[in-house]
């Protein structure tokens, strides 16, 4: 069995959850906690240390998330989430690389507060990371489309959770396109309310 570890926490890490309940792996694949240990050998084969990271059967280490997307999406078969065609391929990737976009500025904003003291804190730097929040928001409601559930649309379904969870940002508002398409991606894939981190 793989086995892939995880923070509860991390948006990345759900969308490699939503994926696999999508694609039905779950007897293929168990999620365990991210250890601790400094010497855990996952760290050393990782020097990055991030989340999610999938050990194979055979041992060897495979990170990050969109990696773990396409491994996922070979194992059910190919083409399940990851389209094979020219077209419909590069639209569900680039979807998928502008919500990721989201969610590392969505982070960095994060990180700022926690690892930093409030008077070390650059608002310029906050500032440019919030403005690339709001300009991939407003951009996503230029790339959705009535294709099947792929790579895209995970990813962009949980930079929005993470942006309502973790960001004081009202997007909402401004996008009343992506709320109904979101809204309807809850209905549709029941996974993603499961997989809903706690604020």
């Amino acid at each position: 069995m793989i086995l892939i570890r995880l923070s509860v926490t991390s948006p990345f890490v759900r969308k490699v959850r939503i994926a696999v309940d999508h694609l039905g792996l779950a007897n293929r694949i168990r999620f365990v906690p991210q250890e601790e240990d400094a010497h855990d050998v996952m760290r050393a084969k990782n020097p990055l240390n991030k989340v999610p990271t999938a050990i194979l059967e055979d041992g060897s280490i495979v990170f990050d998330s969109p990696v773990l997307l396409e491994m996922v999406d070979i194992m059910a078969g190919g083409g399940r989430i990851i389209p094979s065609d020219f077209d419909p391929r590069m639209k569900a990737l680039t979807l998928q690389a502008l919500a990721d976009g989201i969610l590392e500025a969505a982070v960095l904003i994060g990180y700022e507060s926690r690892y930093r003291e409030p008077h070390q804190a650059s608002q310029r730097w906050l500032d440019h990371q919030r403005k690339k929040v709001d300009q991939g928001i407003a951009f996503a409601q230029t790339l959705l489309d009535d294709a099947p559930l792929h790579v895209g649309h995970i990813a962009l379904a949980c930079a929005l959770g993470f942006v309502d969870v973790r960001l004081t940002r009202d997007w909402r508002a401004a996008n009343p396109k992506l709320v109904t398409w979101l809204d309807d991606f809850a209905r549709r894939v029941p996974s993603y309310e499961a997989t809903r981190p706690e604020k």
